[in-house]
């Protein structure tokens, strides 16, 4: 008789994969026992046809399931009668934790059948869906271990619970009404009798403000097509013109948009991201989203959700429900504190959420999927590392100041955390204390090297520093570009020995090695080191931070440096232009900087869009990028000059002034700074590769969330290999990721 011990690695606990097995090996007459352990599942076979076995686990596995390796060797093992699942054993974290994962349609449909025990239960759910890191307090993944462990299950749960036959079967967070959480509705501090459903719906038909407790933390709703509902929200919550995320059913979002193929399938991923999806028929109010194209839509993503957009029949606002500059709240007494300002109830349950996590942020460009913010129902999501990384030490990743987040290295996988937001927020900078603590102790991590931005003022650096002294390893500064580089690399495979790549990075700013700030540049480089080969001319950045808030800044910085000062006064007669020109005469607080994103604001500011303020980061770009998809494809760009490494903007602002002047309208003129943009840099990038000294082309930074740019920069780069980001943000959510890999670099043999 065949004997053999077969070691399962990868997201393997939680998501039905033992009574898979389970099923597998009764359907092949195999005998044995199958069970979760520290290094994730590990089954003791014996039988015939055992390669077959093998190979049906890769073939057959759950769709939540994700295998990284199947391992196997022979076995001395005096098999039972049958074959079993028995209990998970040792205390570890070498298995890959699940992300949360939305409401199957096995579930989805037991919620809406009159005849079933869970008709209009909130918190249906079975190993193909439902909370998991949301709750999870320790591994391995028990109920134990999780904020379910407060409910007892009653007999009908725990019969599915232990029946292996069954989709419940060790589904942790299984509950029905009669023995898991509960929702209610509450306002002026007690619960309201009724159906919270049906009340939460009646509410929100009036135009009032609900704080609704979701998987990772509590969003503020209101109905979408209410205008005053909408200004309300806007009103209290003091967000003039953020965009606000979007929740409504397949129907409703096919009314208010425009959505491909590839859109709809990334809409009904397990994961339920947000994605931005381009407005078109039905309008709903401007003020969801001023200025923008897109919107931002999810699917419901929990029984709960669904249970309330069927009682509404509206689509609805789910924003972050938050202080402004915090993390959203996750608590019902934290919400109650926090929120009460902003809501006129609260749709509340009594299920504990363990770590608060923002909704993931997606969209399909012209090459497919990108990830915009890593958050639910993507982390703790491992990454697979590129050939040559399989040595590497373990390594933390602490990210930049803004868009933080913790990037862990260890057996050859990386976990890149979930948003964090800005470092400079109080709660935010707890919260990244918090996710260190959390990420270490429930993946059992202990590093050998730590990584952190070049920059010493930014918090998570200060951080890192501390770190790497007080457990006594080595500290790996990574310059802020060389990171962005990095991730794009690795987010493609790229292997440690594949050589150069020409890495076009645009973003806000990062600390260069030469003391100045940079933004613009056309990197030569890979995970070992890098050249500045091509950077945007440097321009003042006016008031130091305040430039990055209002963009008249960047524009009479540019202007005048272009020797047309003149318009700058035509065009910002009420700012204080004459003081501007003082600072960026003396250089007083007006660091000079390469900047692409502040170039961007320049354009907008001058094309009339927000120039004396943005009410949000990005807003000035994002509705230039919004007009300029409204022009046609002319095919032209403004010309930007090109002397030895320098790639300067001057020429483009007589040209915008000419063209606008003869009527040209502020979309088309967007589009051909776009153009322009996109044909100076992979110009550059372009002769690194056709040279030699490059093996294919890299783009990174935030300024690649623009799609245009991207598809522009694609189109002029033509059939040269080029390398864009997937699943790792190309913002600064990234950087923990590409400094881990920089680090990781230094320490492989």
């Amino acid at each position: 008789m065949t004997v053999r011990r077969i070691r399962v690695r990868g997201q393997v606990q939680g998501v039905g994969f033992r009574p898979f097995v389970w099923r597998l090996a009764r359907r092949m007459g195999l005998r044995g026992r199958v069970l979760n352990d520290a290094e994730g599942v590990l089954i003791c076979v014996a039988g015939p046809g055992l390669d077959r076995f093998e190979a049906s686990i890769r073939a057959e596995a759950p769709g939540l399931a994700r295998i990284d390796a199947v391992e196997s060797e022979g076995f001395d093992f005096d098999p039972p009668a049958a074959f079993e699942i028995v209990a998970s054993q040792g205390q570890g974290a070498e298995t890959g934790v699940t992300p949360d994962a939305a409401t199957c349609s096995a579930c989805l449909a037991e919620i809406r059948d009159p005849g079933d025990r869970r008709f209009g239960y909130a918190f249906a759910n079975c190993t193909c869906c439902g909370p998991r890191f949301t709750i999870l307090e320790a591994l391995p993944y028990d109920r134990a271990q999780t904020t379910m462990s407060a409910f007892d299950l009653c007999p009908d749960c725990g019969a599915e619970y232990a029946d292996p036959g069954d989709r419940r079967f060790h589904a942790q967070p299984v509950a029905c009404p009669d023995c898991g959480p509960r929702p209610w509705l509450e306002a002026g501090g007690r619960e309201l009798p009724g159906d919270p459903l049906a009340l939460a719906a009646e509410k929100l038909a009036r135009g009032e403000v609900l704080a609704i407790k979701g998987l990772g933390g509590f969003h503020l709703c209101v109905d979408a097509c209410q205008p005053q509902a909408v200004a309300l929200l806007r009103r209290r919550k003091r967000r003039p013109g953020k965009p606000l995320a979007l929740m409504g059913d397949a129907e409703m979002i096919a009314r208010h948009a425009s959505v491909s193929e590839a859109e709809w399938d990334l809409l009904r991923d397990p994961a339920a991201p947000i994605v931005l999806l381009e407005k078109a028929g039905e309008a709903l109010p401007e003020a969801v989203a001023p200025g923008l194209d897109r919107l931002g839509w999810m699917l419901p993503h929990t029984p709960l959700h669904h249970l309330l957009i069927d009682a509404t029949g509206r689509p609805l606002v789910m924003t972050s429900g938050n202080l402004s500059g915090e993390p959203q709240a996750s608590g019902n007494d934290e919400a109650r504190q926090k929120l009460s300002g902003y809501a006129d109830a609260f749709l509340m349950h009594d299920r504990g959420i363990v770590r608060r996590l923002d909704d993931s942020v997606e969209r399909i460009a012209a090459p497919g999927a990108m990830v915009l913010r890593r958050g639910r129902g993507r982390v703790p999501g491992t990454l697979l590392l590129p050939d040559g990384f399989g040595d590497a030490p373990r390594v933390v990743g602490y990210g930049g100041q803004m868009k933080a987040a913790i990037c862990l290295v260890k057996n050859g996988r990386a976990l890149l955390g979930h948003h964090l937001g800005d470092l400079d927020a109080a709660l935010s900078w707890e919260a990244f204390l918090q996710a260190d603590r959390d990420y270490a102790g429930l993946f059992d991590f202990r590093p050998d090297r730590i990584a952190c931005d070049l920059h010493p003022d930014f918090s998570a650096s200060r951080h890192a520093a501390a770190r790497a002294a007080a457990v006594g390893v080595p500290l790996t500064p990574v310059q802020h570009h060389h990171a962005h580089l990095a991730a794009c690399l690795g987010d493609n495979l790229w292997p440690l020995d594949g050589g150069k790549v020409a890495g076009i990075v645009l973003d806000g700013l990062g600390l260069g090695p030469d003391g100045t700030l940079w933004g613009g540049e056309v990197l030569l480089g890979d995970y070992h080191g890098f050249d500045r080969r091509f950077w945007l001319r440097p321009a003042p950045l006016i008031g130091g931070d305040r430039a990055q808030a209002e963009p008249w800044r960047n524009a009479l910085a540019r202007l005048d440096q272009a020797g047309l000062g003149e318009w700058a006064d035509r065009l910002f007669p009420e700012a204080p232009l004459g003081l501007g020109r003082q600072a960026a005469r003396a250089g007083i607080n007006a660091p000079l900087s390469s900047s692409a994103g502040r170039l961007f604001d320049a354009v907008a500011a001058c094309l009339g869009i927000c120039p004396m303020g943005q009410s949000y980061e990005g807003e000035a770009a994002m509705r230039l990028e919004a007009i300029a998809c409204r022009a046609p494809d002319t095919g032209g760009g403004f010309g930007f000059s090109h002397e030895g490494p320098v790639i300067d903007p001057a020429p483009i602002w007589a040209e915008l002034f000419e063209l606008r002047s003869k009527g040209a309208p502020a979309q088309a003129l967007a589009r051909q700074f776009h153009a322009g943009l996109a044909r100076a840099f992979a110009g550059a990038a372009r002769g690194l590769v056709e040279s030699g000294q490059a093996r294919a082309v890299a783009l990174s930074g935030g300024c690649f969330q623009n799609a245009l740019l991207l598809e522009l920069v694609l189109r002029e780069l033509g059939d040269l290999p080029v390398l864009i980001h997937r699943k790792i943000p190309a913002n600064d959510g990234g950087l923990a990721f590409g400094q881990a890999l920089v680090a990781a670099a230094k320490a492989v043999p």
